[in-house]
């Protein structure tokens, strides 16, 4: 069995994690575990919600989600090499993902459409309104009570994975976005029916999570109000919806 680094009690809320989770990128959140260059481990982490989806046949938590929270990261994670030397902003750093999926004795998922209210969907003018569907995977297969008589494979991707970025290209997506907000050009809409795509979304202290830095502190508010939203993907990696970033 290959290390685990970092372990996840679905039962408890992030901040009660055995090691603790962030939602921002900055140079100086602290890591949680480390890694060295070769090494095949495991990361175990949550939902983007933290456990606020449920799996109560219910759309109630999809419309009032709290949006400032997203998206609950595992680590950071430090990776040095044979004698000890931290990579360091510039190295180029390749992962292997071997493997993906659910944690034994919690396989479902859910899909769902966000209330016009809340954020809204790609077919929010024709849903407006916020639906869930559970889903339970069995093996590669996935099914749900809510829409009877599908059952598809799914691919496992792990929707946001990046690299801390250094306090130059973190300074660099502040000033970018600041411009793009005060040009107003802080979404881009991709056509009438289609909700916009984030191309700015700056700092913000309400629902920060910074793993180890103790919050209220000088030092928290120093960095929750430097620090990167985990929306929109950046030259980091981070949030990169896509299906193919998967095993191998």
């Amino acid at each position: 069995m290959s290390r685990l680094v970092i372990p996840i009690d679905v039962t408890k809320k992030p901040r009660q994690q055995k090691l603790p989770l962030h939602n921002r990128w900055h140079p100086d959140i602290p890591p949680v575990a480390e890694v060295t260059v070769g090494e095949v481990f495991r990361v175990e982490m949550v939902d983007f919600s933290g456990g606020g989806i449920t799996k109560e046949y219910t759309a109630e938590d999809i419309k009032y989600a709290d949006q400032s929270v997203v998206h609950y990261l595992s680590g950071p994670i430090r990776v040095v090499d044979e004698e000890g030397i931290a990579a360091k902003p510039g190295d180029i750093l390749a992962v292997e993902i071997c493997n993906l999926g659910p944690l034994p004795g919690d396989e479902w998922g859910f899909t769902a459409i966000f209330d016009r209210e809340n954020g809204g969907g790609f077919l929010t003018d024709h849903f407006p309104c916020a639906t869930k569907a559970i889903w339970y995977f069995e093996g590669i297969y996935a099914s749900s009570p809510h829409i009877p008589g599908v059952r598809f494979p799914g691919i496992t991707h792990p929707g946001i994975i990046g690299t801390a970025p250094s306090m130059e290209l973190l300074n660099i997506w502040n000033e970018r976005e600041r411009d793009l907000e005060e040009n107003g050009l802080k979404s881009l809409k991709l056509c009438e029916v289609l909700h916009s795509r984030p191309l700015a979304n700056l700092p913000s202290t309400k629902g920060c999570l910074l793993g180890k830095i103790p919050e209220g502190t000088q030092e928290w508010e120093k960095i929750a109000n430097e620090a990167a939203r985990t929306i929109p993907g950046r030259e980091n990696g981070g949030n990169c919806d896509i299906k193919n970033l998967s095993r191998g």
